[in-house]
Formats: structure tokens, C-alpha cells, sequence
């Protein structure tokens, strides 16, 4: 009597193990090869969020600081943000660079193009001699551009932008 609740259980394990299996088939052929099969809306969602960070101490913090407003600005066709931008951020003598470069050149002497780009990105490329340097990446429509910028390391003022 013993041996039919053990034959029993046997039986049902067996039963619930060929049921599995065969749903799992039946689920893979349907779906087709496991290279086509679409992620997971878990699995794609789990790329980290964008973020920003920076010190009001990092001279490199404002270049990015910079550019980044300074781009939202002239985006927006905000002038006046736009220029109390170039005031707190610039020296003295880099206004007067650009304002000079700008009627030659007949173009935004801080982005280098009579156009706002699309994106920018700011890689710090080191510091020494109490500056530090930084290139701006600027993404238009058709590709990117590359503007050079230092900043003084005391004042965290930019100092120089060239192309």
C-alpha cells in the first residue's frame, strides 16, 4: 500500500515536467530563434538615467556651465541671457576678442557659426600653468565641429576660444 501514493507521485512529477517542456518548445518555436526575439521591456528600460554633475569650484564645471546655457540661450533666441552669459563667464578681454571677431567673421564668435548647434559635449583635455584647457564638441545637422577653450584656474573665467 505503501508503494501507490510513492508510484503516485512519481506519476504526477512526470506528468508536470513533460507539460513544461512542452510548453517551453511550444513558446521557443512560436517565438523563433532566440537572436530575433526582442528584449524585454525590463532588460531594455535598465540603461542608466542621463545625468550632469560639477563643483562651482571647477573651472572646467564652467566651461561646461557655459555652453550649456550659452546653447539654450541663442537657441531660444534669448539675446539678453545670451550676453549676461558672455559677461559672468568671459573675461574682459575675450568679449572684446570675440565682439572683434565677430564682425569680421560675421558669426557667433563663442560657437563659431552664424547657426545653434543641435548637441555639444565637453571633454577636459588637462591643466597646467593655471589654466585649464577643455574641447567643445558641437554637433550640427551634417556633423560636428571643434572649438578650444580655456579657462583661468583662479578667476574660473574663460579666458580663450578658438577654432
Amino acid at each position: 500500500m505503501s508503494k501507490l501514493p510513492a508510484r503516485r507521485t512519481a506519476t504526477l512529477t512526470l506528468a508536470a515536467a513533460a507539460a513544461l517542456t512542452l510548453a517551453l518548445v511550444t513558446s521557443a518555436s512560436a517565438n523563433g530563434p532566440a537572436a530575433e526575439t526582442p528584449a524585454p521591456a525590463a532588460a531594455r528600460a535598465a540603461a542608466p538615467a542621463p545625468s550632469v554633475s560639477g563643483s562651482p569650484e571647477s573651472a572646467f564645471t564652467r566651461i561646461a556651465d557655459f555652453y550649456g546655457a550659452y546653447i539654450d540661450a541663442v537657441y531660444d533666441g534669448d539675446g539678453p541671457t545670451a550676453e549676461r552669459l558672455r559677461s559672468f563667464y568671459l573675461s574682459d578681454r575675450l568679449q572684446a576678442e570675440l565682439k572683434k571677431w565677430e564682425e569680421v567673421n560675421h558669426a557667433d564668435g563663442v560657437l563659431r557659426a552664424q547657426n545653434v548647434p543641435l548637441g555639444w559635449k565637453v571633454a577636459s583635455t588637462g591643466s597646467g600653468t593655471g589654466r585649464t584647457d577643455a574641447t567643445v564638441t558641437l554637433t550640427w545637422g551634417s556633423g560636428t565641429t571643434k572649438v578650444y577653450v580655456q579657462a583661468d584656474l583662479a578667476t574660473r573665467r574663460i579666458v580663450s576660444i578658438r577654432d
